[in-house]
């Protein structure tokens, strides 16, 4: 299960077939994905070691590992995150950053003055200090109930981080942890492609147009990634 937020999946089974089905592939079961390699030992590049732990804890509880298919430790998203955070991306190189930075309406997009990889520090720093505060402990250190109830206060904007809302960061941490378990592993998450072959996505394959418009039918051939890794 994870995170029982009203934005977030209530359910990981309902979830992944909802995935599933925006990708127009075959639900498929599987309950042997869950036994999936444990994740390679690594070395982060951008996170430092208390980011890290949390970043590690955090990602366990969004996509914990379960019948269902590998977790996203096992398909090593943290991996994934802390290499995004050295790309032109996570330092907002494409982004408009110039000033003013006023909050407004929900369509106007993202108007915070940090890109990725200081919203990151500014927000782990504040999910570690609430945590210290209400329980003497860091994120990483709490048990999963509570890491949990922390996560979905911050989803659900009831935390600030200084001049952050715990809701941007919480958006930003989920759509990259969902960017690891289900992107092509050459951006290194998606693991021995764990994450499309609990989905039952075909990948890169050239051709598998003649399986789109067949719903609930298992697609036999298996996922390939682009550099030709299967599944």
């Amino acid at each position: 299960m994870g995170i029982n937020g009203s934005g977030f999946i209530s359910s990981r089974r309902r979830f992944m077939r909802g995935l599933a089905g925006v990708a127009a592939c075959s639900t498929v079961s599987a309950s042997g994905a869950g036994a999936a390699a444990p994740p390679r030992p690594y070395t982060p590049v951008f996170f430092n070691a208390a980011e890290w732990d949390f970043l590690l804890a955090a990602c366990d509880r969004l996509i914990p590992a379960d019948a269902n298919g590998p977790g996203a430790l096992a398909l090593d998203v943290p991996r994934f995150i802390d290499q995004q955070m050295t790309t032109p991306y996570a330092q907002g190189a494409q982004w408009y950053m110039a000033a003013p930075f006023v909050q407004g309406p929900d369509n106007l997009g993202y108007q915070l003055p940090y890109p990725p990889r200081e919203l990151y520090q500014r927000g782990i720093v504040g999910m570690n200090a609430h945590a210290t505060t209400r329980h003497a402990r860091p994120f990483a250190a709490l048990a999963p109930d509570v890491q949990d109830d922390l996560l979905r206060a911050a989803e659900g904007g009831k935390l600030m981080f200084g001049d952050v809302p715990s809701a941007a960061f919480f958006d930003q941490l989920l759509a990259n942890v969902m960017e690891g378990a289900f992107s092509d592993p050459i951006h290194g998450g998606n693991t021995a492609l764990g994450g499309w072959a609990m989905l039952g996505f075909p990948g890169a394959r050239a051709d598998f147009m003649d399986w789109v418009d067949r719903y609930g039918a298992h697609y036999p051939l298996g996922s390939v990634s682009i550099t030709g890794e299967t599944a």
